[in-house]
């Protein structure tokens, strides 16, 4: 089935998608999709598409001139099989083969009032803590790059994860959790928004308490 995927993605889904890097520092944009393929979502490097017929697995394809795919590679090399990340089951030239995830992404648990559990917190910090101890350092981990699906964590997107540099955002996200989360909040949907606020605020916060543009040398 695997190489039937391969070939599939390779006859019929890179010569008819049209994707771009438009801006260096903003999202690709991804112009056509061939049918029967669907988008699950475009980043600052990739797409992400699914065929109907392999529900489970899906493809990264990064955009033409991005960086990053050898990177990514060498990642899940690393991380191997762990059931809090996808795993790599091909590497293409442009584009890897994954396992998929599937849940919901602490972003959208906020916004649709999903209840987020403290276990998929702690699943979350355990996968950080299994990706340090594969020689990886976790990087822009937030809450539209981890998800929760039937009451654990998980965590979607590890393409930073070579950068030396300690990143303080899940920490971060843990604290206002503690803080803020309070049991008669978890039920409300989350205006979009407030949260785009919130979002501004943080960033607004990190560049005054890092105005070097360096993160916190600190570990998990």
């Amino acid at each position: 089935m695997q190489k039937h995927w391969i070939e599939i993605i390779e006859a019929e889904l890179l010569p008819n998608l049209q994707i771009a890097s438009e801006r260096p520092y903003d999202p690709i944009v991804v112009y056509s999709v061939p049918k029967p393929w669907q988008l699950v979502g475009a980043g600052n490097y990739a797409a992400v598409l699914m065929h109907p017929s392999y529900p489970d697995m899906v493809v990264k394809v990064y955009a033409p001139g991005r960086p990053g795919i050898e990177d990514e590679k060498e990642i899940y090399r690393r991380l191997g099989k762990h059931p809090a990340y996808s795993e790599c089951l091909y590497e293409g030239d442009t584009y890897l083969a994954l396992r998929r995830l599937t849940g919901v992404t602490l972003y959208q648990s906020l916004l649709r009032g999903i209840p987020i559990k403290r276990q998929v917190l702690n699943d979350i910090d355990e996968a950080l803590k299994y990706a340090v101890s594969r020689g990886l350092t976790p990087h822009d981990v937030h809450g539209k790059n981890v998800m929760q699906h039937k009451g654990r964590g998980l965590v979607v997107d590890v393409s930073d994860f070579l950068k030396e540099d300690n990143c303080s955002m899940w920490d971060d996200l843990k604290r206002a959790y503690d803080r803020f989360y309070f049991q008669w909040l978890r039920r409300l949907p989350v205006p979009e928004f407030l949260l785009h606020l919130v979002r501004r605020g943080y960033r607004k916060y990190r560049r005054w308490a890092r105005p070097s543009g360096e993160l916190h040398k600190k570990g998990m």
